[in-house]
């Protein structure tokens, strides 16, 4: 290995250690030991649902030892067998698997028991609803007059569109039977905690998860307006729904200031700014200098890509950026890949020539990055150049949305497995100390 090769396979060994500790930072685990005591009263019901709600699970049921929970959380299909051996799964709630990102008969069968649960909760128990990136899939029950098949039709459409999450949600929102506040409307009178991980941008307690247990602002008219915004081709069934919603036929999602969520109480336990946090911690202990920190960062994927891989060619050696957020990716080809492969790819192309030694990572932190086995990747100034010498060319890969065979020709996809928590996406540049 030459001194060049040796750099940068150590600098390539930092961005990662330094994205694993974000990641330990903001486990179910670690967050729900750290979170603030709960009071509970009465018998104790738990539903949940998303990528860290079997952790959370575990996790509640451990630092409370002397409460008893009964109840049914859902995690995406494959979950339950990836569970770290080294951790006690949860004992006594039961956890199933639904379908994500788009919804399937597990995540409607969850979603009805979430609502029994609620509804058969009396004023002086307790419901604790435990949320996490995924949820909004994973708890699909369609409300009277429309399919789960009209639900899977609309996710889809909306995860090609390029909509960001909060428009995604809005929609969700007002075509859900649990959504929107409706799981705290059903678990009234009875005391409702929620403890969240958050995987949106602003950490709106409305949006995580699509609010089952808070109050929601958006209205029909919102989400007609995104369906027009976009263009979707939505079943007519969904487009009738919203327009009834519109005139008055049906009623809104509750609204802030609703008698019958006032018992309900929200937590956030964790989010991308905590693993930002420890990101830095790390990385200045291993004697970087952090340059800067954005943890707001959303847009179309490429995008970002080159503009982070420009401003990283301004810095200097030794400096580390981060950054945290949610790109999306506006589907025009039929390749493979995701978000944040398709970043790194764009970004390879700005770094191509580069005379210092510098790496770019980027993944998501549930460990899933698009419908594929790789949580992300990386790039370095030599990127380009190696994938032409597997004999793609990154450019046509690039505008064909394919840069997961780019990226795995020359090694550099990041695979961790299922994470089982969810703060959205880091990512890591690096520039070699002189």
């Amino acid at each position: 290995m030459s001194e060049s090769e040796k750099r940068s396979f150590e600098l390539v060994k930092a961005a990662k250690k330094i994205f694993h500790a974000a990641i330990e930072s903001v486990s179910a685990d670690h967050s729900l030991g750290l979170a603030d005591e709960v009071l509970f009263s009465g018998p104790c019901h738990v539903v949940g649902a998303g990528k860290a709600a079997m952790a959370m699970a575990a996790a509640l049921e451990h630092k409370y030892p002397e409460c008893v929970f009964e109840g049914h959380v859902v995690v995406p299909h494959g979950y339950i067998d990836s569970f770290p051996k080294d951790q006690n799964s949860p004992r006594s709630i039961r956890v199933t698997e639904g379908g994500h990102p788009v919804p399937d008969d597990g995540s409607r069968q969850a979603a009805t028991d979430a609502l029994e649960i609620a509804h058969s909760c009396g004023e002086e128990d307790t419901l604790v609803v435990l949320l996490s990136g995924g949820a909004s899939a994973l708890w699909s029950l369609p409300p009277d007059g429309l399919t789960l098949e009209d639900l899977r039709t609309v996710n889809q459409l909306l995860l090609q569109s390029g909509a960001e999450i909060h428009e995604i949600n809005t929609l969700r929102k007002h075509l859900s039977a649990i959504k929107g506040g409706w799981l705290a409307k059903a678990a009234w009178p009875a005391k409702l905690v929620t403890l969240a991980i958050s995987d949106v941008i602003g950490d709106n307690p409305s949006v995580i998860g699509s609010g089952p247990t808070v109050a929601d602002s958006t209205t029909w008219h919102d989400a007609l307006e995104i369906i027009q915004a976009y263009d979707l081709q939505i079943p007519e069934s969904v487009l009738n729904h919203l327009n009834h919603g519109v005139r008055g036929m049906i009623p809104d999602t509750p609204k802030p200031g609703s008698e019958q969520l006032k018992r309900s109480y929200f937590q956030l336990l964790a989010s991308n700014t905590d693993a930002l946090n420890a990101a830095r911690k790390i990385a200045f202990e291993m004697g970087y200098h952090v340059a800067d920190i954005d943890n707001a960062v959303h847009g179309e994927a490429r995008d970002i890509g080159e503009r982070v891989a420009r401003k990283i060619r301004r810095s200097q050696p030794g400096q580390c950026l981060i950054w945290g957020g949610e790109t999306t990716v506006t589907i025009k080809g039929n390749g493979k890949g995701g978000r944040n492969q398709e970043l790194v790819l764009a970004s390879a192309f700005e770094l191509e020539g580069a005379d210092a030694d510098i790496v770019l990572l980027s993944a998501g932190t549930d460990g899933i990055d698009g419908p594929t086995d790789a949580a992300g990747g990386w790039v370095t100034s030599e990127t380009i150049q190696a994938i032409r010498s597997q004999g793609i060319d990154p450019r046509v890969a690039l505008d064909a949305n394919d840069s997961y065979p780019c990226l795995k020709a020359v090694n550099q996809l990041l695979v961790t497995g299922p994470t089982h928590t969810n703060v959205m996406d880091i990512g890591i540049t690096l520039i070699a100390h002189e």
